[in-house]
């Protein structure tokens, strides 16, 4: 007997938008409702899983390589399927949001691929979602331009042979579509709504074109959860008729969890593996997230003292390059987050030479791309892996067999010399409440002390001022981490905030919202698992 029709979604609690019919068709929201009703309900189950892991390393503080698959870590035959053309060279990725500016100028870029972010750059809103997905469909039948308002500035797309490869970030697995609900009121994981919508829509377009569907695949915790992800690439390449292997998809191994499986996630991705990412703001989140009751030596220090040079992320993107080139995939680096000034070329001229530090040593440990965050750093990104690769289009053939990492080097914390401060408390505090109101405005790469910076940035503040709350850090200054301490500091920011940008600017923002909400998540005794998800619940539109 055949599977009975998917109940039709539904759109609720949202305004039409101009272009939204083109977009949520029939036939792609059958589809969407395809995918709900056939994997949603093992999703829930990774979810369950996600805590009961949690917990046992909650009792443990500890993780291993996993014993029950240590055959497939033993076995040297596999390899991941053969890289499509268009994704072979992949030296400098740009990434960023889709609304339409970003669409033209991360694709004009010069850089090879750009990662386009329904994720952690773009704050979920219902107009961000749907109109991100036209941006793209205009992308690729080239009827995309753009006028700046303020300027009077226009934008248009550059002949094709000079336009960024596409990868697209759909949602994490834990995040729902509040706007997109199945019969019984359920709601429809983001994840398959971004995904749904984009393959739908365009993956024969793109075979077309001489590419092909490719993703990014955020916030990955086990191999299981690839596992998942394959099956829904499977079913979707029947459902619209492409040959099976034609998705591609790159894991970004951002949490602890994943760091200990990664030759499993790539196995279970094999016939549509392209490569894994080395995170950092999200994998140190992660570290927090999963060892916060570890005691003393897991307690990270500020965020801008635990550099890519640490011992333990040595360990972690040393394994991650090693990982990679066994089985064929390609190994892609860390962001370059800094945005340039055009009033302050001291500041360009310091902040360059660390980037071009940073890329210089990924190009040099065997990494065969790398991010970036704006235009004005594809050059010097590009120059680092330049020098080599030379006219290769990867390093795939440099195994990296001298890297030997235990598991105990993942989480060696405590290996760091240095401290928390008081200053890197006032700074997560500082980043959060900004970062999150501007999330709460519909914006979700946002510039910061000239960073660009995105949810992971405000996952990392909050979970350090949680965890030194918690740890009973004490402060070179003499000060104790305290929730008493953390509010005094919040204060002191919402006043700074108000003053720097008048008092207009600042009742027509949601300043005192994001203060709250920062101040709950940092000081709740019961830790969110993530930021965005009562952030959700106060995102509007």
């Amino acid at each position: 007997m055949s599977a009975p029709a998917p109940s039709p979604l539904a759109i609720v609690d949202a305004e039409p938008l101009p272009r939204q019919a083109e977009v949520l068709t029939e036939a792609a929201l059958a589809f969407v409702a395809e995918l709900h009703r056939r994997f949603t309900p093992r999703r829930d189950e990774l979810l369950a899983r996600r805590a009961q892991r949690r917990t046992e390393i909650a009792r443990t503080s500890t993780l291993d390589f996993l014993p029950e698959t240590a055959d497939v870590r033993a076995d040297d035959s596999w390899r991941v399927a053969p890289c499509p053309e268009a994704l072979n060279d992949r030296r400098v990725e740009i990434t960023g949001p889709t609304d339409r500016k970003m669409t033209i100028n991360a694709l004009n870029s010069g850089a090879k691929v750009w990662l386009a972010d329904f994720e952690d750059a773009s704050a979920p809103t219902w107009e961000n979602v749907v109109t991100g997905q036209a941006n793209l469909i205009d992308a690729y039948t080239r009827s995309i331009d753009f006028t700046d308002p303020a300027s009077g500035k226009s934008y248009a797309l550059r002949p094709d042979e000079e336009l960024a490869t596409v990868v697209t970030r759909p949602r994490g697995w834990h995040l729902n579509e509040r706007h997109l609900v199945d019969a019984d009121g359920i709601q429809v994981p983001g994840a398959l709504v971004d995904f749904g919508l984009y393959f739908f829509h365009n993956a024969k377009r793109l075979l077309e074109m001489g590419k092909g569907p490719y993703f990014y695949l955020p916030k990955t915790e086990s191999h299981l959860e690839a596992r998942l992800w394959n099956e829904v690439f499977v079913f979707a390449q029947d459902y619209v008729g492409i040959p099976q292997g034609t998705i591609r998809a790159t894991v970004l191994i951002e949490t602890i969890t994943a760091a200990y499986e990664m030759e499993e996630i790539l196995y279970e991705l094999r016939d549509h593996a392209s490569g894994l990412n080395a995170g950092r703001w999200d994998y140190l989140f992660s570290i927090v997230k999963n060892f916060r009751d570890g005691g003393a030596k897991f307690v990270l220090p500020d965020r801008n003292a635990v550099t890519m040079t640490a011992p333990f992320m040595r360990a972690y993107t040393e394994l991650l390059v090693r990982t990679c080139h066994k089985r064929g995939a390609h190994a892609i680096g860390g962001m370059a987050a800094f945005i340039p000034s055009r009033r302050d070329a001291e500041v360009n001229k310091v902040a360059f030479e660390k980037v071009r530090a940073d890329k210089d040593r990924e190009a040099n440990d065997g990494f065969d791309g790398s991010w970036v965050a704006h235009p004005d750093l594809v050059p010097i990104a590009m120059e680092s892996f330049d020098k080599v690769l030379g006219d290769r289009p990867n390093q795939k053939d440099r195994l990296r067999e001298d890297v030997h990492v235990e598991a105990a080097d993942l989480i060696a914390i405590d290996s760091l010399e240095a401290k928390p401060t008081y200053a890197g408390l006032v700074n997560a505090v500082q980043v959060g409440t900004r970062y999150i109101e501007a999330w709460l405005r519909g914006m979700g790469a946002v510039a910061i002390f000239n960073l660009m910076e995105d949810a992971a940035t405000a996952e990392i503040s909050r979970s350090q001022i949680w965890q030194w709350i918690n740890a009973g850090v004490e402060f070179e200054n003499g000060e104790k981490a305290t929730p008493a301490l953390a509010r005094k500091v919040a204060a002191e920011e919402l006043a700074n905030i108000r003053a720097e940008i008048g008092e207009e600017a600042f009742a027509a923002g949601h300043w005192q919202q994001a203060h709250d909400l920062l101040l709950t998540v940092a000081l709740d005794e019961d830790y969110a698992d993530f930021l965005t998800l009562p952030a959700y619940e106060q995102l509007r539109g």
